[in-house]
């Protein structure tokens, strides 16, 4: 792939990822070059990526190297050559999924684990109380939607599909639940207390 080839378009997105980067947590450079390396229709090597980007060949290494700690990038290797070639996956649910599970074990877990701390000190005072509600309400929302979110990477690219399209009709199913139940004279209470 030469410089002089890729599209004004592909500039322009290169140079959007970038601007994305920096407020995703990743470095300007970094999401360039994923940006690259996802729109090129052949692996790319580090000296390929210094050459269209016009980086220094050590940003680009650190670069690649912060790529695959996010286990977004893969790498071959081509008989006669030692340089190392990067492509990234080709299923953007597999981009999507590694980047949210990353997310969620670095930012998500820690976070967990230091709520579930504060909740281990003794409650003494009316302060320490108030501090203790807010920190297990917290806790309880991150915990859930740590669970949701673990179920939801199971589901199938169809199926999340499906769901995202679902988009507010997800709600009126929900609504519609709730009356079924109160017609049955059955409430979420007693559904739970049924349920095996």
């Amino acid at each position: 792939m030469q410089s002089e080839n890729l599209s004004d378009t592909a500039w322009r997105f290169i140079h959007h990822f970038g601007e994305m980067g920096s407020r995703w947590g990743i470095s300007r450079t970094v999401g360039q070059i994923y940006a690259l390396v996802y729109i090129s229709h052949v692996p790319l090597n580090a000296d390929d990526i210094t050459h269209l980007l016009s980086f220094s060949r050590s940003n680009v290494s650190m670069g690649l190297k912060e790529l695959q700690s996010w286990r977004l990038l893969r790498s071959e290797f081509r008989p006669g050559d030692r340089r190392e070639y990067f492509k990234a996956p080709d299923d953007v649910w597999e981009i999507f999924r590694t980047l949210a599970d990353e997310r969620r074990r670095r930012e998500v877990v820690p976070t967990l684990s230091v709520l579930r701390e504060c909740l281990l000190d003794p409650k003494v005072t009316p302060e320490d109380e108030h501090f203790h509600r807010r920190m297990q309400a917290m806790y309880d929302l991150i915990s859930m939607s740590n669970e949701w979110f673990i179920d939801i990477q199971k589901l199938s690219a169809e199926d999340l599909t499906a769901l995202m399209h679902l988009g507010a009709h997800a709600q009126k199913l929900l609504h519609a639940k709730n009356r079924l139940l109160s017609l049955t004279g059955l409430t979420k209470t007693n559904e739970t207390d049924e349920a095996p």
